[in-house]
């Protein structure tokens, strides 16, 4: 098989592994929160503690895989990854269970961005739309099979053999890892700057925590405001080191490109929309309306099969239109789906839901990719360890973003409207609020020449379009 297409399914049983873990966890929460007595809301501790795994090691995760090998660096992140699968389904405490996905995501961070960047490396800029397009197809069957197959193992079995699908499927990855990826190693590197290492993995982790436990009494309100205040501390001293810098874990001075700011930034905003609903539908479905955990998450893999239907006309409708005319239309009609499910009652026909769920999957799966690869539109290769890494990064932290977003709003709405315990009434402000955020994209995208990306779509680009970008 060419290696154009088979590195990216490499890479694409990572990811499936990966998204087929975070969606079956998302199903899974309720019935996981009653069976350690706490609180389904505070399982979102459990997505996040994940994510600030992912916030804290993807940073360096080009720089260790130009200086280790991509292949040797790939291969023992499956390895991590696994170990931390293992460690969630022997957990019986919320502690455990959140310490257990922090290592699944130091795997995490580790393992996704370093195969992307293979492919980056890889594959030239004219099929490098294609290639990701192609990548994210096997992907996508993880959140396909994802809620249904962990609604059906947590409802007849027990959630704890969920985390079990791992085991095979590493195995796999890590036998086609060392068989076929290259060990790609760069021969002169600059040192690691761990000051900006440590102020940037401490900043993104304080303030994800306490935006996780942000009105949810999971910890005192003073612990909470400490964090997020020392956390931003961090990260603006870490602004300023990266300024001065010869060499910055995360180089800022990426975002001089329109098209990279639009890819990260704007992508950043419409992807805390899409992080919160793995964790507001099936709660919605199961606290709200009643469904139990494999109907709920029939229900809610049909937002992935829309996506993967997508995939067979992103790379056309690119081409057709080009990505700032996407990016646009694309992001305040994606946002306006999303907030239609706070309309959603116990008494909507199935039938309805499913057609906007496979809506909004097809036009969020536009936008994935969109965004995804405008971002790299004028990154040169010897950038792109440092984009790779920055869109990674950006891409969990706001879905972290996301539920912590959606779950504070969900918080609120109860509150405000006197509710004892989470009721079908309070969801519909917390859909509002998220597609407002993801709303917010489109200044970014407003702002990109009209021209962006055409060498990636291979929409020709304007001669009498002369804005620099």
């Amino acid at each position: 098989m060419q290696r154009h297409i088979l590195i990216p399914l490499i890479v694409a049983c990572a990811l499936f592994m990966e998204n087929m873990d975070s969606t079956v966890l998302a199903t899974s929460l309720p019935a996981i929160a009653t069976d350690i007595g706490e609180n389904p809301l505070a399982l979102k501790l459990a997505l996040t503690s994940y994510l600030v795994g992912l916030a804290i090691f993807i940073p360096i995760s080009g720089w260790v895989a130009d200086r280790y090998g991509s292949r040797t660096i790939f291969a023992w992140a499956i390895v991590v990854f696994l170990a931390g699968s293992l460690l969630c389904a022997a957990s019986s405490t919320l502690t455990f269970f959140v310490i257990a996905r922090f290592i699944q995501g130091i795997g995490g961070a580790m393992m996704v961005p370093v195969g992307r960047l293979v492919l980056l490396k890889t594959v030239p800029k004219s099929g490098l739309v294609a290639a990701l397009n192609f990548l994210t197809i096997p992907a996508l069957i993880g959140p396909i099979i994802g809620p249904p197959l962990g609604g059906l193992i947590t409802q007849y079995f027990n959630w704890r053999g969920i985390f079990l699908i791992n085991v095979p499927i590493s195995i796999l990855g890590l036998y086609l890892v060392l068989r076929h990826i290259p060990n790609l190693r760069e021969d002169e590197l600059p040192p690691l700057d761990l000051r900006g290492f440590v102020l940037l993995g401490f900043g993104l982790s304080l303030v994800m925590l306490g935006l996780s436990a942000l009105g949810g009494h999971l910890l005192p309100a003073s612990i909470v405001a400490a964090s997020i205040v020392l956390g931003a501390l961090c990260l603006a001293a870490y602004a300023r080191h990266a300024r001065r810098s010869a060499a910055p874990v995360i180089d800022l001075s990426l975002l001089r490109y329109a098209t990279f700011r639009a890819g990260v930034v704007g992508g950043s905003l419409f992807r805390i929309g899409a992080g919160a609903t793995p964790f507001l539908l099936p709660l919605m479905f199961q606290l709200g309306f009643g469904l139990d955990p494999f109907h709920s998450g029939l229900l809610t893999c049909t937002t992935a099969i829309g996506a993967m239907f997508m995939k067979a006309l992103t790379v056309r409708i690119l081409k057709r239109y080009g990505f700032r005319q996407v990016l646009i239309v694309n992001a305040l009609v994606s946002s306006c789906a999303l907030a239609i499910y706070g309309l959603f009652t116990a008494t909507t026909p199935h039938a309805v839901v499913i057609a906007i769920l496979i809506l909004s999957g097809c036009l969020r799966s536009l936008h994935f990719t969109a965004v995804g690869a405008i971002g790299f539109a004028e990154v040169g290769k010897d950038l792109m360890s440092q984009a790779s890494g920055v869109q990674s990064m950006t891409q969990r932290l706001a879905q972290s973003l996301g539920v912590a977003a959606g779950a504070y709003a969900l918080e609120l709405s109860s509150y405000i409207q006197g509710h004892t315990s989470i009721v079908a009434a309070d969801f519909w402000p917390a859909f509002l609020t998220v597609g407002l955020i993801s709303a917010a994209s489109v200044f970014y995208n407003v702002a990109l020449p009209r021209d962006a990306g055409a060498e990636l779509s291979g929409k020709a680009r304007d001669p009498k379009d002369t804005t620099v970008l």
